[in-house]
């Protein structure tokens, strides 16, 4: 079985000059927890996830550096949650996607997929045929597949 053979062709997505917050609002109205970014070519430039988000809005400590000569501390933040979340969302979407996209082709088998999903602890990956994004395959989605013929529905 193909990556094109089970994975979902309408791909909910942004643009890379849109802003966190029209992330949020897809999260939101599709209940999912990522998107892939794309170019005007529909290229796969970065892919924001809700771990992304998490990262930003949790609560940053401070990290204190220390050697024999000299401790250094880099301080976190003191800035309020509600605050943190506010700021989040007219950044663009580039300053906190992840720039470096695992993605797999249209002709890709679906058990490369799978170690895919379970090696890199992934949840979704982008589908791409000649470079441009035409589908989006999760878990579920190779779950759903590899199983549906074995167990009765």
């Amino acid at each position: 079985m193909k990556a094109k053979e089970i994975m979902v062709s309408q791909v909910y997505k942004v643009k890379e000059g849109d802003t966190v917050r029209a992330v949020i609002e897809k999260f939101l109205m599709h209940r999912i927890s990522g998107l892939p970014v794309v170019n005007d070519r529909n290229e796969v430039v970065a892919y924001i996830s809700d771990g992304d988000i998490m990262r930003y809005i949790g609560k940053h400590d401070d990290y204190i550096f220390g050697s024999y000569l000299y401790t250094a501390v880099i301080k976190g933040d003191n800035d309020e949650f509600q605050d943190r979340v506010r700021n989040l969302l007219p950044l663009n979407v580039m300053k906190i996607a992840q720039k470096k996209v695992i993605a797999v082709d249209a002709e890709e088998d679906i058990e490369q997929i799978a170690a895919i999903l379970g090696k890199k602890r992934i949840k979704k990956l982008p589908v791409l045929r000649r470079g441009v994004l035409v589908g989006i395959i999760s878990r579920g989605d190779v779950i759903r597949h590899s199983f549906q013929s074995i167990l009765p529905h």
